[in-house]
């Protein structure tokens, strides 16, 4: 019998991780495409996606009904009916209802099936990765966005309208907090974001006269705060420790909603997590009601970045 494959698609606000998927979890081919498309060119996207799954099946030799279907995570995807609803870190996505499934089926003749980005991380690393055996757990990711999976007795949450677990537009500052991408102000995401974490960093050199290596930057971006924390650089350490306690305070609020067993950190901003492990526990353990005290393991995922969302959008395709 022919050997069985699936794609799985990880669309992220900067760029889409694409991967031929094995049986074994194996990711066979991969390749990455741009994401940054322009409000209105949401079929270019879609064309550049159909175009780069041909690619990738032609290039591993595969015949076309050895892949059996594409999973794909985005943001603000819909489980239920495979669109994208006005994603805010995806401009050809925002402001419209993209139906996103059907038209990259119609392009490449394969079943298509959607659900949120941060979802696809929480199967992959449910099924591969440091969540593996786990029943409940809460998935959040740190990248252009923080978005979140919460797996309750082993299925993911969805809701009744399929968008359950935005935890990163829960409001963690109730008074002056910053605006927010979704319109909200104070939201987790505006704060613990990789953009979040830029913007305090600017205001507190704006704010102030202490020397920083981020002094020399003109376009402060997570990476450089975590470049100059590597350096000891003083500021930059104390940025990543604020946002760690916001995340940790945050925790504290999410823990009683599913008693999870662990909390599973990945992204991008993950990488500093000798600066946000013991903010976030220290902030999480102060804040929870005391059933839950120092009882929710903090997990960083063990799978490669760029792998748990290819992995666990993948597994939908199966």
């Amino acid at each position: 019998m022919d050997k069985e494959y699936v794609v799985g698609i990880d669309v992220g606000g900067q760029t889409t991780k694409i991967g031929i998927v094995n049986r074994r979890g194996e990711i066979v081919k991969q390749c990455v495409i741009s994401s940054k498309y322009n409000a209105g060119e949401a079929a270019l996207f879609e064309d550049a996606v159909a175009s780069a799954v041909e690619k990738l099946i032609s290039e591993s030799s595969l015949k076309k009904e050895q892949v059996k279907g594409i999973g794909m995570g985005a943001p603000d995807g819909n489980y239920y009916d495979g669109t994208i609803v006005d994603a805010m870190n995806l401009p050809w996505a925002k402001g419209r209802v993209t139906p996103i499934a059907a038209d990259i089926k119609e392009r490449t003749g394969l079943p298509v099936i959607v659900t949120n980005d941060a979802n696809a991380a929480a199967i992959g690393e449910m099924t591969y990765g440091a969540a593996k055996g786990m029943k409940d757990f809460i998935m959040i990711t740190l990248g252009t966005g923080v978005g979140s999976g919460i797996v309750v007795n082993g299925s993911l949450v969805y809701g009744h309208d399929g968008f359950a677990g935005e935890l990163g537009h829960t409001r963690i500052v109730r008074h002056n907090g910053r605006p927010c991408g979704c319109g909200l102000c104070g939201c987790l995401e505006a704060y613990a974001s990789a953009i979040g974490v830029a913007r305090t960093a600017r205001e507190w050199l704006d704010m102030s006269d202490e020397p920083s290596l981020l002094r020399k930057v003109d376009e402060i971006t997570s990476k450089d705060i975590f470049l100059a924390a590597e350096q000891g650089d003083a500021l930059a350490i104390r940025v990543f420790e604020y946002t760690g306690r916001i995340l940790g305070t945050a925790f504290a609020d999410f823990v009683p909603f599913s008693a999870p067993e662990a909390i599973v950190l990945f992204g991008g901003l993950a990488r500093a997590w000798k600066y946000i492990e013991q903010p976030i526990l220290k902030a999480m353990n102060e804040n929870v009601v005391f059933l839950w005290k120092n009882k929710v393991k903090l997990i960083h995922s063990t799978l490669p970045e760029s792998d748990a969302a290819i992995l666990g959008a993948s597994a939908l395709a199966w």
